[in-house]
């Protein structure tokens, strides 16, 4: 188990340097930095802050995930639905809900976002409770 440990500690400490390198790409403009200025500017996809940072969290729930299933293996359990899920297959249904519910808040409420987010960590505690 201490070489599995140290991997991911290796691997969440990359994921840091790698956060600290996105934050130093966010371009500066009068001595402030714009958050949702372009982080690769000319470049064929707008790449902001937010986009990045949207799929370090992803990348970094799939690091602790693999960890958790390695160092507490569970088997699945039944919820309301009536089917046998894993940490895994919750994380995978509360990811796609989440998509769809802030989808649905872009469309029918539009931008800001914060309130598909709001509703989407609900959602998703909800999930991992009685799913």
């Amino acid at each position: 188990m201490g070489r599995v440990t140290t991997g991911f500690a290796a691997a969440a400490l990359a994921m840091l340097g790698v956060l600290a390198w996105l934050i130093a790409l966010v371009p500066v403009r009068d001595g402030a930095r714009e958050w949702t200025g372009s982080l690769n500017p000319g470049g064929w996809m707008a790449w902001t802050f937010p986009a990045a940072l949207f799929f370090w969290v992803i990348a970094g729930l799939l690091l602790t995930f693999t960890w958790l299933a390695i160092r507490f293996p569970e088997t699945p359990r039944r919820g309301v639905l009536g089917i046998a899920t894993t940490r895994g297959d919750r994380l995978f249904v509360s990811l796609l809900g989440s998509a769809f519910i802030c989808l649905a808040w872009l469309g029918i409420i539009g931008t800001p976002a914060w309130g598909g987010l709001a509703i989407a960590l609900l959602y998703a505690a909800a999930v991992f409770r009685w799913v």
